[in-house]
């Protein structure tokens, strides 16, 4: 029976353990489709899934990982053949389900897209869920009401994957975007990719004794949480909507009701794993469309599976810029 290399995470106890091995493709968990990856990437949650941290892997034996691009092998889905390109994003890849960081996989054809035409394996696991949130971030914001031509839209965490893609689509629909950063190094990058200002992370995360500030955007990717959502909630001008999808600055935060009643402020939260089969055709339909695909491959860094323990340690602690995708099958 043949074998294929995997970053297999193990728990015994309380004991988190992780290590590349070589894994018989008969133990693969039961699926429709067998994809040859070919490339995963690095997420936020990816780090904490590798280091063992809480909230990620629910069950073991897991292959983390969550997201993959790459070639069908073998399928028992009228929708996929073999040869396609397909890509898998945040589906519970990593979760309840066997993820990216091995050269095999086998999923439900529920779970597969197949790659847009105009994009290579590498630029879809770039995008990966990073870029899938943040489009589905925008598509929120338009859906209550976002159009071009007003003010500033601010995003968070603006260096990182989220970030870098939400600024990159908004610049080329012809928004002027904020990109709030606590890097001074990475402002060229950040007006490189289309921001129109640069914001001190800790002017949007200030405590403030009032309920309301002065407004200042038309709406919000806020990818941080904690302070800096309770702040963007004080600043956001009448009428506008903060789509929420991250919590690299922490899980609770503190407002009133008052952006809600007195400025009508919609808060957007943004479910980048449960979207069906047809909205994630969708979305990535308008990332294929929006997203210029010459700023994409300046946000990429290729890095190989063998450095995955070092690179989730990196993104945990923000020293991440754009996006990594880890080069799985070469």
């Amino acid at each position: 029976m043949s074998t294929f290399k995997a970053f297999l995470a193990t728990k015994q106890g309380d004991q988190f353990a992780a290590s590349f091995e070589q894994i018989d493709q008969g133990a693969l968990p039961p699926g429709e489709v067998l994809v040859r990856v070919a490339f995963s990437s690095l997420n936020y949650k990816d780090g904490l899934a590798v280091t063992g941290g809480p909230g990620v892997i629910r069950k073991y034996p897991m292959v983390p990982g969550i997201d993959l691009a790459g070639v069908v092998e073998e399928s028992g889905s009228a929708e996929f053949k073999p040869g396609d390109k397909v890509v898998v994003t945040g589906c519970g890849t990593s979760e309840s389900m066997w993820g990216g960081y091995a050269e095999l996989a086998r999923l439900d054809g529920e779970f597969l897209v197949p790659v847009p035409e105009s994009m290579t394996l590498k630029q879809a696991a770039g995008i990966g869920t990073a870029g899938f949130a943040a489009m589905q971030s925008i598509m929120a914001l338009e859906s209550h009401g976002l159009k071009p031509g007003g003010r500033e839209v601010l995003v968070t965490g603006a260096s990182g994957g989220v970030g870098s893609i939400a600024i990159a689509v908004l610049a080329n629909l012809g928004y002027r975007v904020a990109a709030a950063t606590g890097r001074a190094e990475l402002h060229p990058y950040l007006r490189s990719l289309g921001a129109s200002l640069i914001v001190d992370r800790a002017e949007v995360a200030a405590t403030s004794s009032r309920s309301l500030e002065t407004q200042r955007w038309s709406g919000a990717i806020d990818n941080v949480g904690g302070p800096t959502l309770a702040g963007i909630l004080r600043s956001v001008a009448t009428g506008g909507s903060v789509a929420s999808v991250g919590l690299a600055g922490g899980a609770e935060f503190t407002s009133t009701v008052f952006p809600f009643i007195l400025r009508g402020v919609n808060l957007l939260g943004i479910d980048s794993g449960r979207v069906s089969n047809a909205r994630r055709r969708e979305i990535w339909a308008r990332l294929a469309r929006d997203l210029p695909l010459n700023l994409l491959d300046r946000m990429i860094t290729v890095e190989p599976l063998e450095k995955i323990r070092e690179l989730g340690g990196e993104i945990l602690a923000g020293k991440i810029r754009g996006r990594t995708v880890i080069e799985v099958s070469s």
